[in-house]
């Protein structure tokens, strides 16, 4: 399971760990459950090898993950900024998890990259920047989760590695790919997940709080995105549903009251591509998944600097919604070359 790694690489990882005695671990901007996963997953690990390791994120995880263990002892930026910094000031070392660039984590970025200690990369995301001393770059992994569980092996920790550690890495494992519907060729990922569950995990419980269970107030957003927002293109065989600031405030929006929302037109027969832009503050926050490898981070990518996985990806406009949605739809005619050859009619 574990001959994809480079074992000098995992042997210089485990030697950076066991020479650090205060271990920071960080993701990215809007943290998923892949992200929120890793960092808490190896957290729990270091805690159990007499470390003392913290988790410092760049602004709130969403409620739907408030079932982790230990999501409550993580160190929010936007809540707890001078004291963040002081954790990454005072750090031996500090892992980087889930993002491949330090833009990824908003205003963290710079106080991570201006703290001395050594950094590590752990990440499944296409072309890292060259930011960290050691990086662990494989974007044909399910999921960073993934990843981390198979360094954690691969540095001879599986035995020291807890309950608490195992719950945050599979859900991390499920969340980023529906429960094993997507990003999942490689069938290693079924003993990656058998090697998890021996730790005695709820896969059940972990379906149902990360994926499943939502808010009144989530749900009724959701239903009116999709009947009132989401337009289908249908030559394009694609969907875009937009929601703005005011129809937001209506829903009494939360952090993470959106999740999974733009694969919801994925599931009518026919559509290849959906994107999702929503308004924040200070830009859109644009979302877009795909089946049959239609190139979605391309798009992102391409028309508004951001990129993912080929058929995960993401993005930030400046500038308003309206703007967004016209720069998106007027480009998506060119990218009709990259459609399946065979098409089913949408119903």
């Amino acid at each position: 399971m574990n001959k994809m790694l480079d074992s000098a690489m995992t042997d210089r990882f485990r030697k950076m760990i066991e020479e650090s005695e205060s271990i920071v671990l960080t993701c990215h901007v809007r943290p998923d459950g892949d992200a929120i996963g890793s960092t808490l997953g190896m957290m729990h690990l270091l805690h159990s090898l007499g470390k003392r390791a913290v988790v410092v994120v760049p602004d709130m995880p969403p409620r739907t993950l408030n079932f982790l263990p230990g999501i409550r002892s993580i160190t929010v930026y936007t809540k707890h900024e001078d004291y963040s910094r002081r954790l990454m000031e005072e750090a031996d070392l500090i892992i980087c998890c889930d993002f491949n660039k330090p833009s990824r984590q908003d205003h963290l970025g710079p106080v991570t990259q201006a703290a001395a200690a050594k950094k590590v990369l752990v990440d499944h995301h296409q072309f890292p920047d060259d930011f960290c001393d050691l990086s662990f770059s494989y974007p044909d992994m399910s999921s960073t989760c993934e990843l981390m569980f198979r360094i954690i092996c691969a540095m001879g920790f599986y035995p020291q590695l807890d309950l608490n550690s195992a719950i945050c890495l599979t859900t991390g494992l499920i969340t980023d790919t529906r429960n094993l519907s997507v990003n999942c060729k490689n069938p290693d990922i079924y003993e990656v997940l058998m090697k998890l569950l021996e730790k005695g995990v709820d896969k059940t419980r972990i379906v149902k709080e990360a994926l499943m269970t939502q808010s009144l107030s989530s749900l009724r957003l959701q239903s009116y995105a999709i009947s009132e927002k989401m337009e289908i293109f249908r030559d394009l065989h694609g969907a875009v549903t937009t929601l703005d600031m005011e129809e937001l405030k209506r829903f009494g929006y939360e952090r993470g009251d959106t999740e999974g929302l733009v694969n919801m037109p994925l599931n009518v027969r026919g559509i290849v591509f959906s994107f999702f832009l929503r308004e924040d503050e200070d830009c859109v926050k644009v979302s877009a998944r795909s089946i049959e490898n239609f190139p979605v981070s391309k798009i992102c990518e391409d028309l508004f600097g951001g990129g993912g996985h080929l058929m995960a990806a993401g993005a930030e406009f400046r500038g308003s919604l309206e703007e967004c949605r016209r720069i998106l739809v007027e480009a998506l005619p060119a990218y009709r070359q990259y459609l399946p050859t065979r098409l089913e009619k949408i119903e």
